[in-house]
This record gives structure tokens, C-alpha cells and sequence, in this order.
């Protein structure tokens, strides 16, 4: 039986009912549906519509429902539409006519669109939770990076050297961001569609203020033809995983690039990397690759939905039905990209001899000879053309850059030592730079973060 055998004489077609069903998928709803359902109870015993012995048996019912789908002997039929729909028809099985009353003053628009914000509410959090998990992995292995450098690049070519630590701590601070956009989310999420009915509310004496309380909402919609077509929040949150998924897959590119022979800063531990069907001697960073592969998977989730949404009139249409499976879908694969990339940062193991020999070419402290010849008062494009000059003659003549930097008139001995191995990245001292003095108090307010957003994600456990 539907929820609309009244109106319409028949069932659903075959073809209709392959469709349109959403049990396989939205049964993932099943315990913020009967949280909802509480809470509809509460609210219409409180408007005089159900006797508080039906109060009690509906409660009753749906703890039993509860239970049942929680233990996996909730009996689903071929007519279940949804899990709405098993969690009433069950209902009305187990209390008898009062189960009837359970839908009284609300749709399935209304019912969905609250399941649906509880359910996301929660996942963002849980997201942030696993987010926090590798920030702290990139700070652990930052701060036990003791003094450790390597080449930072621009255009995939070498620049100049930075801290490993520098490095790591640039991947937490965009993970931070991340945090910060998840939560900001949940909060402008926070807003119970419970009481709008199919779209304009109703005449029953329904209290809409009380519903988001009990559900722990931190207010009720303004707008019931806004409250029950809003996928804003859906959007959002797959824009914030997408992005997300975007930094982990950047994150994903450079460890693949680091571990391969050609640069050899990394290796991964045997239990984080795979081998080939083929060949024996390969190490594989299938971690890496899937992050930066499951990226495409993320944007994908969130284009599409927009695309569903672009179209729609208000208020309610079944297209919203399509909400459901990319965001569950972009909130699966992201926690196994999230809980993979920080087992894997735990345990790789960095190659201190090619990265530093990477990072000491004399061309890494190019910007250090010119920054000089400015403080003796010559213009920097002036100093830039001079060093880019000795550069090229090392390059063209194969003479050793400190050799033609000693015989400069404009420089000489002094800055000749200022291409030292493993002298130019002491030099950065501006505040938020890759030198070690500013780089410890980095590490220093990366950490005081990572308190602050641990006590923010508390408040939502």
C-alpha cells in the first residue's frame, strides 16, 4: 500500500516502482527519520492531536523499529518505498490505529529534508574529526623533522630550500581551512524544516519551535516553501568535501612524486604501499593515487548535483531525490581517504641525504645574492640582473657559482658563504617563512589550532 492509495486506484507500475524506490540507499536515514519522529510525536501531543496513551505507544513502537533496523530484522517489502515509509508502515503495525496518527501535520517533504539535515549535521563533524586526525600526523612529523630540508618549487622546478617541517605544516594549515568551512557549514545547516509540511505549513496547532529544540536544532525555518526544497546544505557540504578532497589529492600528487626514484625523498612503509601483479621490484603509492584519483569522484558528486538543482522550481520535486546517494557517497570515500593519508604520513620515512642534496644546489640561494647586493644599496632589479647573469655564465661556462660570486666586484667572499650548504634556508626570518627560527613559532601556533579546533569539534559529540 502507498502513502497515496487514496488519491491514485492502483500501485505503482513495475518500471515506476524500479525507479523510484530509495530503500537500498536512504535506509542510512533510519535513525535520524525516527529521531524525528520523536520529536513529531512530542509536538502533536503537546498540540492535543494525540492522547498521551497514544504518545506512548507511538514512542514505544519506534524504539522496536529502532532496534529492529539496528539488529537487521526489520522485514522490508517490495511496496517500501523508502525507510519513511518502513518506519511508519512498521509503526502502524506494532500500535495499531494510533500508528495511523503518526504522519498527522507532516510530509514525507518535511520528514526527508530533517532526517537529512541531522544526518549531515553529524557526518560534517565526523569529517572534521578525521580532518584533525592527519593535521595532527603533519604536526607530529613537522615538529620530529629536526632540522630536515629540501627544495620548495614553483613551476615543479627547484626555488629555494625550506624546512621539511615548513613543508608539512603548509599541507595542516590548508587542512585547517577545511575544518573551518565544514563546521561554518554545520552551523548554517542548523535550521529544523520539521512543521512545514508539504509546503505551506498547516492549520493543526503544530509547534515548529519546539520540534527544533527536541531535535536539537538551533532554530526552526522561516520560510516553509524554502524549508522543504533547500538543498543548499547538501551543496555546501559537497563542496566542502570536494574541496577538501582537492588539498588530500594535491597532497596525494607530491607523495607520489617524492617516493619515486627520480626524486627519492620517501619511502613508504611496506604496510601503506602495494607491489605489481607484473613486476617485482616495484613499491607502489596506491594511498597517494587513490586521493588524488577519488578527487575526480568528489567534484563529480557535487557538479551533479547542481546540475539536478539548477532547474527546479519551488517548492518540492522528486529530483531532490538525487541529493542523497553523492552525498553519502562523497562522505564514504572521504573518511578512507582521510583515515589512508594519515597512516600513511605516520609511517613514510624521509631520505635526509636527497633531500638535502637536492635542496644545497647554489642556484637555491640565488634570491639570498640578490637580497644582498640590495642592502649595500643596489635596486633589485638591478641585483636580480646580476645574479641572473652569474647563474647563466655557471650554467653556460660550467664554472662553480661560488667561484664567479667570490670574483665579483659587487660581491666576493661574504656572500660567497651564503651559498654554504644548508645556509639559505636560515635565512628566512620573515614571520611565516620556511627558516627555523619563524618556523618553530609556526609549529608553535599550528599546535594552539589544533587545540582550538578540538574544542570546537567537542561541543558537537
Amino acid at each position: 500500500m502507498t502513502l497515496w492509495h487514496g488519491r491514485l486506484e492502483s500501485g505503482m507500475a513495475p518500471e515506476l516502482a524500479a525507479l523510484s524506490v530509495s530503500i537500498h540507499y536512504d535506509i542510512a536515514l533510519a535513525a535520524d527519520d525516527i529521531r524525528g519522529s520523536h520529536a513529531h510525536v512530542d509536538g502533536l501531543t503537546a498540540g492535543g492531536i494525540l492522547t498521551s496513551q497514544e504518545s506512548a505507544s507511538l514512542h514505544d513502537a519506534l524504539d522496536v523499529v529502532a532496534a529492529e533496523i539496528a539488529d537487521g530484522t526489520i522485514e522490508i517489502f517490495a511496496e517500501d518505498e523508502d525507510i519513511h515509509t518502513v518506519v511508519e508502515r512498521r509503526v502502524t503495525q506494532i500500535a495499531g490505529e494510533a500508528g495511523a496518527k503518526l504522519h498527522t501535520g507532516r510530509s514525507r517533504n518535511d520528514q526527508v529534508a530533517t532526517a537529512l539535515r541531522l544526518w549531515t549535521k553529524r557526518a560534517l563533524v565526523e569529517i572534521a574529526t578525521d580532518v584533525l586526525a592527519l593535521q595532527r600526523v603533519l604536526l607530529d612529523r613537522a615538529i620530529s623533522a629536526e632540522g630536515l630540508y629540501l627544495p620548495g618549487y614553483t613551476h615543479l622546478q627547484r626555488a629555494q630550500p625550506v624546512l621539511l617541517a615548513h613543508h608539512l605544516a603548509a599541507h595542516a594549515w590548508a587542512l585547517g581551512r577545511d575544518v573551518d568551512r565544514l563546521l561554518a557549514a554545520r552551523e548554517r545547516m542548523d535550521v529544523s524544516p520539521l512543521g512545514a509540511g508539504a509546503l505551506a505549513g498547516s492549520s493543526l496547532p503544530l509547534d515548529p519551535d519546539g520540534t527544533a529544540a527536541a531535535l536539537g536544532f538551533a532554530r526552526r525555518f522561516e520560510n516553509s516553501l524554502d524549508a522543504v526544497s533547500d538543498r543548499d546544505f547538501v551543496a555546501e557540504a559537497l563542496f566542502d568535501v570536494a574541496l577538501l578532497g582537492v588539498h588530500l589529492s594535491r597532497m596525494g600528487e607530491e607523495m607520489v612524486l617524492w617516493t619515486s626514484e627520480e626524486f627519492g625523498f620517501a619511502t613508504l612503509a611496506d604496510t601503506h604501499a602495494t607491489g605489481s601483479s607484473m613486476l617485482p621490484q616495484k613499491k607502489n603509492a596506491d594511498i597517494a593515487e587513490l586521493a588524488r584519483g577519488k578527487s575526480g569522484r568528489l567534484i563529480g558528486n557535487l557538479t551533479g548535483l547542481l546540475a539536478t538543482l539548477k532547474g527546479l522550481p519551488l517548492a518540492y520535486n522528486r529530483d531532490l531525490q538525487e541529493d542523497k546517494e553523492p552525498l553519502f557517497d562523497s562522505v564514504s570515500q572521504i573518511h578512507l581517504i582521510l583515515r589512508a593519508m594519515a597512516g600513511m604520513y605516520a609511517t613514510a620515512a624521509w631520505d635526509q641525504a636527497a633531500m638535502m642534496s637536492a635542496a644545497d644546489s647554489p642556484g637555491g640561494a640565488a634570491i639570498d645574492l640578490a637580497e644582498y647586493l640590495v642592502v649595500k644599496g643596489v635596486p633589485f632589479r638591478q641585483a636580480h640582473a646580476i645574479v641572473g647573469g652569474l647563474v647563466a655564465e655557471s650554467i653556460t661556462s660550467g664554472r662553480n657559482l661560488t667561484e664567479l660570486v667570490n670574483a665579483h666586484e659587487l660581491l666576493g667572499a661574504e656572500p660567497a658563504a651564503l651559498l654554504a650548504p644548508g645556509r639559505p634556508v636560515t635565512n628566512r626570518t620573515t614571520p611565516g617563512g620556511a627558516g627555523p627560527v619563524v618556523v618553530a613559532v609556526q609549529l608553535e601556533h599550528l599546535a594552539e589550532l589544533l587545540e582550538v579546533e578540538h574544542a570546537h569539534l567537542v561541543k558537537f559529540m
